[in-house]
């Protein structure tokens, strides 16, 4: 297959001068003073050469005088690094503040802190920060703090005001996760609420005269200053006095002023590259927009003549023709999932492995969400001479993060998504198409350091077809955790909380059944204590919040707990298809007859073992020996070594709750009880044709091949992944007993609902509610 059979070029992006040479997430190595300095040098010297650089004052400028700031940067702009350093120099950081900067995942937060960090000549967890759900550098010195959304949600329950910064950045904000959409609400309200306390302690001191915008009301004052939250004051004279009141707030200790001290005006930033700004300023009350020009080399696109029946076959083909054919630059290759990769990661090393000698050699480095953070940072360093990298990457390396040395890009048009029916209360995780703007997003990945391809694996027919923007996130999820998280904050009106883009009232109402039904809420709605306390205090999904508080009662805490962990990552066994029996071979050591939560359980405790017998794997020889064991077992290290971290993790907060850790020894059967229990709302029983109906949703649903409940027809049974593909596919099964439903969930089952799913279809059997 040669390009010019397969792939028809489009016309170049648009040309501009030239891109950022900075390297987001490369680690800091020791130097020489005189090599130091060079380095020193050369970081200013990119930092000067940025398109942001020119704009520093009147970003500075626009920040002071808007709570609320729209910034539009292109890609390569460098407004993700620069914008929080010029906010620092600006004195944004006075009296002990913080700047958070926000972003969707994880990987950015920690690369972009480290290169920041690298900038600014300190060592990350001082100056400059990062924290993930797991994993914190931060110190009582840190002034710039880079986070995922969802850890600037939970500091709210903690801190509702969070007072301890003065600038919150909003980044990636055009992705839409289901946190950034909370966020955005959450961070609108307490801007507002800070503000309103502060106009009212100077009202009070100075009588001045002063009047309050309502709600979606803006006065020309704050049409300027771009922000419907803030007081309309008459003169200017009279907001420099309130600044000035605001300042002797900070000595009056003795008159009780510490509140006032604290609440200073929050500003906001909301920052993208790609983003409805209009939209945007609506929401935050007319807010002022400002654009930042980027840098972009011109990207040839090539679409396919006709669709492509096998994408993973056709990214593998064009993979190796672009390394077989191309020019010198790394190749970046979109894939759906973990599991899409290391199946293409082998493939590759297959491959290459047949080719002729003196071929040049590829170095083939994944990277997705589930990643362990020291080994996605491999994604940054240069590949050695001679060799072309080749990155296979999730939709992570859309826009979170910036890759050096990518002149090619592979992108199959499609994505993993989670998908939410509130009619069926079913949620499926599906690969979808991308959208248009994704599209553009990945393209432009192949541009940033000089002239770059992008083969698109479907016609360009099928491009004009796409969503012109991506669904946002809650619009399609379910709302369980998110309705547990505003709860917690104090938010009862979930129906009437400011979203941006409102989601269905169904869905709303479908997540306060579900999390009433796990005992999170009272009768009149509020946050029950302390089971629903507890469940927002954990960083788990609330099905697993409840299993872990389950667990204790069950005395089977220590194996939910391993449970928990082995679920929170992907893919723990790999199974090359070559070696399909000694793959069940090895199988056979962890594999147990009632289903895939004991296997997990008795996968981690013999990886555990094995950790004890070697010590802690600092050195080459125990990593070997760590890695063969994995290999023999075809146990994914990876993974395996996540799953440890999430394990050691949640057993923190476990024990910061006052919950004990107790084991059910060999006796399974209490822990198959608490599965029951907390996962009842994922049960499915068995049909005369050998399928099974989900008792939620009246489903019909197959066990997953790579269960190994597979090919058993067991009565009844839980599960916690449904997955959509040519079938309706159930992952993660266990089997019950099916009186155990009424017995352990009496308030969502009675006995007659499980005896009528037993009868045949014709019958009718759907299940019904208390």
């Amino acid at each position: 297959m040669q390009f010019g059979d397969h792939f028809k070029a489009m016309k170049p992006l648009d040309p501009s001068v030239k891109s950022e040479a900075c390297v987001l997430g490369q680690k800091r190595k020791k130097s020489t003073p005189k090599e130091a300095a060079v380095r020193k040098c050369l970081i200013l010297e990119q930092k000067c050469s940025l398109p942001i650089f020119s704009a520093r004052e009147k970003l500075i400028h626009q920040v002071n005088q808007n709570n609320t700031l729209i910034v539009i940067g292109e890609t390569g702009s460098g407004k993700t690094t620069q914008l929080p350093q010029f906010l620092y120099a600006g004195g944004f950081c006075k009296a002990g503040k913080i700047i958070g900067i926000t972003q969707p995942r994880r990987v950015a937060a920690v690369s972009v802190a480290s290169r920041v960090a690298e900038e600014m000549d300190v060592e990350v967890g001082k100056e400059v920060g990062f924290s993930i759900r797991f994993e914190d550098a931060t110190s009582s010195i840190t002034r710039i703090k880079y986070m995922t959304d969802g850890m600037l949600l939970r500091e709210a329950l903690l801190d509702p005001l969070l007072k301890k910064y003065s600038v919150v950045i909003v980044d990636e904000a055009h992705e839409r996760t289901i946190h950034t959409d909370v966020l955005f609400g959450l961070l609108k309200g307490i801007q507002a609420r800070r503000s309103n306390s502060i106009e009212g302690k100077f009202r009070e001191e100075n009588g001045a005269e002063w009047k309050k915008t309502k709600r979606g009301d803006v006065t020309e004052d704050s049409k300027r200053n771009g922000n419907d939250q803030k007081a309309a004051w008459p003169h200017n004279q009279k907001a420099n006095m309130f600044e000035t009141s605001i300042e002797k707030e900070k000595d009056h200790h003795a008159n009780g002023f510490l509140m006032e001290k604290s609440l200073s005006p929050l500003k906001i930033v909301i920052m993208s590259a790609t983003l409805d700004a209009q939209g945007f300023s609506d929401y935050f009350g007319g807010a002022k927009v400002v654009y930042i020009q980027g840098r972009q080399f011109p990207v040839e696109i090539y679409y396919t003549y006709m669709p492509e029946a096998d994408y993973l076959d056709a990214a593998l083909i064009t993979t190796l023709q672009v390394h077989i054919e191309e020019d010198p630059g790394d190749v970046l290759v979109f894939l759906t999932g973990q599991e899409e990769i290391e199946s293409m990661e082998r493939l590759l090393h297959d491959r290459i492995s047949c080719f002729p000698e003196g071929t040049a050699k590829i170095m083939v480095v994944p990277i997705f969400a589930a990643l362990p953070s020291d080994q996605q940072m491999k994604v940054f360093k240069a590949a050695p001479v001679g060799t072309r990298k080749v990155i296979l990457a999730t939709n992570i390396a859309e826009t979170s993060v910036t890759i050096p040395g990518i002149r090619y890009v592979i992108d199959p048009g499609l994505v993993k998504a989670r998908m939410y029916n509130p009619r069926t209360g079913v949620e499926a995780l599906a690969i979808v198409p991308i959208s248009k703007a994704q599209a553009l997003q990945r393209s432009g990945r192949a541009g940033r350091e000089g002239p770059g391809k992008c083969f698109r694996l479907y016609t360009e027919e099928a491009f004009h077809k796409l969503d012109d923007v991506t669904v946002p996130e809650i619009r399609r999820c379910n709302l369980s955790s998110v309705v547990l998280q505003l709860k917690a904050l104090g938010i009862d009106d979930v129906l009437g909380f400011d979203f941006m883009d409102k989601p269905s009232r169904m869905a709303i109402v479908k997540s306060l059944e579900h999390l009433y039904t796990l005992g999170a809420l009272t009768d009149e709605g509020k946050l029950s204590n302390p089971v629903g306390v507890q469940m927002a205090r954990l960083p788990l999904e609330p099905l697993f919040a409840k299993a872990m508080l389950m667990s204790v009662s069950f005395k089977c805490s220590e194996e939910m707990l391993a449970a928990v962990a082995m679920l929170s990552v992907e893919s723990i066994f790999f199974t090359p298809q070559d070696k399909l029996k000694e793959v069940n071979l090895a199988k056979l050591r962890f594999s147990s007859s009632e289903g895939d939560h004991i296997t997990y359980v008795n996968v981690l405790c013999a990886y555990m073992g094995e950790l004890k017998k070697i010590g802690e794997p600092q050195d080459k020889k125990a990593k070997k020996s760590l890695q063969n064991w994995c290999n023999i077992h075809f146990i994914n290290g990876r993974s395996l070594k996540r799953a440890l971290d999430i394990h050691r993790q949640i057993q923190g907060y476990i024990q910061g709750i006052g919950l004990e850790l107790l084991s059910c020894g060999e006796d399974y059967s209490s822990f198959r009880r608490c599965l029951a229990a907390s996962f009842f709302l994922n049960a499915a029983c068995k049909q005369p044709d050998g399928t099974f109906r989900a008792l939620a949703s009246g489903q019909i649903v197959s066990i997953h091949p790579s269960s190994v409940m597979f090919g058993k027809k067991p009565d009844c049974i839980i599960f916690n992944e449904l997955v959509h593909t040519n079938k309706h596919y159930i992952r993660n099964v266990t089997r019950i007993d099916p009186l155990w439903l009424p017995e352990l969930a009496p308030r969502f089952y009675c006995t007659k609902d499980i005896q009528t799913n037993f009868l045949p279809d014709s019958q009718g059997q759907k299940p019904l509610q208390d």
